[in-house]
């Protein structure tokens, strides 16, 4: 078990192997050697090493070995061809998160439809309808393609410049003020800003699309008789 002396002591070592310790120093590790088995067996090794240096003749080393050249070239290409694969990957699991959302949706939206629409058969709102939000923080944006169909609406959201992980709700506002859910999703900062998503309810009876995001809540109206773009109000989040 080595001690405090010995903790002290073992610098020193190499130094008395090769002869470099004044007479004070000399001394002084000679004492603790004779009381202590451990570093004088470690003494004996490394005397064993020094008295073998004087024959060692530097003119027949080797030189010391060099990366090939081509070395560098083949670590960058195996490093960027990770990051291609990493990137790939993420882009399926976005792909698929937000398909997965869409076909949930949509499949809520044909059990709901014939309830919010009062009928049956094809409804049709119309043309496909421009939304872009204003009055955002600085650096985001938000835009958003409504078109219709038959289940009711298909949404397509464009975001840029939230805080990378930030979840956002969308929904589709009817007459009367009464929401419909079109799902979720998480932004992400790099990621396609794209999402799609769907609502029950049709586009024909839809005044505004909403986000969630983090403690706000962006409102947007729909101009049902013009493709244009339209102006947009921020709110707090009510939640």
């Amino acid at each position: 078990m080595k001690t405090e002396s010995c903790r002290d002591r073992r610098p020193s070592l190499g130094a008395y192997a090769l002869g470099d310790l004044s007479e004070q120093e000399r001394a002084g590790l000679e004492a603790h050697l004779e009381g202590c088995p451990g570093c004088r067996a470690e003494v004996d090794s490394l005397l064993g090493v020094a008295r073998l240096l004087p024959y060692a003749d530097p003119d027949h080393f080797g030189p010391a070995p060099q990366p090939s050249p081509e070395l560098g070239a083949r670590i960058a290409a195996t490093i960027g061809a990770e990051r291609q694969v990493v990137r790939r990957q993420r882009r399926r699991r976005r792909r698929f998160a937000l398909g997965f959302a869409g076909v949930a949706t949509a499949t809520a939206a044909v059990l709901a439809i014939v309830l919010l629409s009062g009928r049956g058969g094809d409804v049709w709102g119309g043309p496909e309808q421009h939304v872009r939000f204003s009055a955002l923080p600085s650096g985001v944006e938000i835009d958003a393609v409504l078109e219709p169909h038959s289940y009711g609406t298909e949404i397509h959201v464009y975001v840029k410049g939230m805080r990378s992980g930030t979840l956002c709700r969308v929904f589709l506002r009817g007459a009367g003020g009464a929401s419909v859910s079109a799902g979720t999703f998480r932004y992400r900062w790099g990621d396609d800003s794209q999402a799609v998503l769907s609502s029950a309810l049709d586009l024909s009876r839809t005044e505004a699309i909403g986000i969630h995001a983090g403690d706000r809540t962006f409102i947007a109206p729909v101009d049902r008789d013009s493709a244009a773009f339209t102006d947009n109000e921020t709110e707090e989040d009510p939640t």
